[in-house]
């Protein structure tokens, strides 16, 4: 699995995982413009969405109604190191289930793959390397204003700002 993490100016980046794309940005009190998720709400919604994900698939296996079926996610900021801790989850299941499926549900969330990951501390290894800058002729090509009038779909008025500056910069 991998993900590409692109900074678009101020606080703002772009997420990218296969064709897909998310934004993901600060509240204005943190210098944002708040377009998006922050850091630590997408690694709530990371295994708020894989326990959902685990609990549908056994709701699903035994036939049973996975509509309503809703995954809250909370947890508190702690420090030294600053991190997230105690997290909790509730999951909001079908009121007719009997204790069994509950039971079973629970043992299916056990094996969510992001709950295991914060359960058993992965190694994580780090590398800061430089990037290639493109070239004045290279970063002309890659902007036009073609782009520039397409720019609307971009990712917040951040990422149009930074955008319009660069487009500004390479075409005068």
């Amino acid at each position: 699995m991998k993900v590409s993490i692109e900074h678009l100016g101020g606080v703002q980046f772009e997420i990218t995982a296969r064709q897909h794309k998310i934004a993901c940005d600060q509240p204005p009190e943190n210098g944002g413009f708040d377009e998006g998720m922050t850091p630590p709400e997408l690694l709530l919604a990371s295994l708020g969405s894989c326990v959902g994900s685990y609990a549908a698939q056994y709701l699903k296996k035994h036939e049973l109604a996975t509509e309503g079926t809703k995954v809250l996610v909370a947890a508190e900021k702690a420090k030294n190191p600053p991190r997230m801790d105690d997290f909790q989850i509730e999951v909001e299941i079908p009121a007719s289930l009997n204790d069994e499926h509950r039971a079973g549900i629970v043992d299916a969330i056990r094996h969510c793959l992001i709950h295991n990951t914060l359960l058993n501390a992965p190694r994580i290894s780090l590398a800061v390397k430089p990037s290639a800058p493109l070239t004045a002729k290279e970063l002309g090509s890659a902007i036009t204003t073609s782009d520039q009038k397409s720019c609307s779909s971009c990712v917040g008025s951040a990422t149009r700002t930074a955008f319009n500056t660069a487009t500004k910069s390479t075409t005068s």
